[in-house]
């Protein structure tokens, strides 16, 4: 094994490349992607079809802001594909989920095997922490890309001159969303480094998420200052963002980068501190 960084960078593309792979091609990979086309397709034929139509109404954006507040949901009327407005709302919250289930076995099957320790003796452990981690954005950066196409496909089936906002908001909110997962995906990469199994890692994320959220919430009932502490929790931001668009919503990016670092970084120092 070589230390230079040539290398180690080399090695964390392979194993990232090896995850999308295994993924694909793997028995429970394709029926994790067919699960996933399933509720996406139904998603969109149904509910957001439907939404899309409402949007267009235009009494609806008066219903609306009498229900929620008149600054509440209006930005989402601004967009100029009212498919890819109502793609945004639900994807917002659920690739996060998504998220947690498909990243919460990068480590955790094989620390029970003991095969993690045989593979750190082919690779640096930051080539391995960061390869994994990496090759689970490209997983949902695939996901990711193949609903927004379906997205696009759905707005041009209503006005085939939608092609270039379709395809310009598609772009951005696809940005947005890997952005928003990044923290996600960095919490299961350390979880999975301490859980046995894959089912162990979610639970502790349910606990993790739950047991954080109730001690903000009693914490920033205190004090207007410890509720600023909301920030540390990945997805905190994900309210503020549903009432944007464009690059606007890149104004939330600095929140989830952050948040990822530290993720990592503590993935980091307890996989050099680790026995495995």
């Amino acid at each position: 094994m070589t230390n230079n960084p040539p290398s180690s960078f080399n090695n964390m593309l392979i194993i990232a490349m090896f995850e999308l792979r295994k993924f694909l091609f793997n028995t429970r990979g394709i029926i994790a992607l067919v699960a996933f086309g399933l509720v996406w397709g139904v998603l969109l034929l149904y509910p957001i079809q439907s939404a899309s139509a409402m949007l267009l109404q235009p009494n609806v954006k008066d219903v609306i802001d009498s229900l929620f507040g008149a600054n509440t949901l209006n930005v989402l009327f601004e967009w100029p594909v009212a498919e890819m407005a109502v793609f945004w709302c639900f994807a917002l919250y659920l690739f996060p989920m998504f998220s947690i289930l498909i990243a919460a076995d990068q480590f955790s099957s094989d620390k029970t095997r003991g095969t993690l320790r045989f593979l750190t003796i082919r690779t640096s452990r930051d080539s391995l922490l960061f390869g994994r981690f990496l090759g689970q954005i490209l997983i949902q950066g695939l996901l990711i890309l193949l609903t927004i196409i379906a997205t696009v496909a759905l707005a041009l089936s209503r006005d085939s001159q939608l092609f270039l906002p379709a395809l310009s908001s598609g772009a951005l909110v696809g940005l947005n969303l890997i952005i928003v997962i990044l923290p996600y995906t960095a919490v299961m990469t350390l979880l999975s480094l301490y859980a046995r199994t894959a089912r162990q890692a979610m639970v502790f994320a349910t606990i993790l998420w739950t047991v954080i959220s109730i001690a903000i919430m009693v914490l920033g009932s205190q004090s207007s200052v410890l509720a600023q502490l909301q920030w540390v929790l990945p997805g905190a931001q994900l309210s503020d963002m549903l009432n944007t668009n464009g690059l606007n919503s890149l104004a939330y990016a600095p929140i989830p980068l952050i948040q990822t670092a530290a993720a990592l970084l503590l993935g980091r120092i307890y996989m050099q501190r680790s026995s495995l």
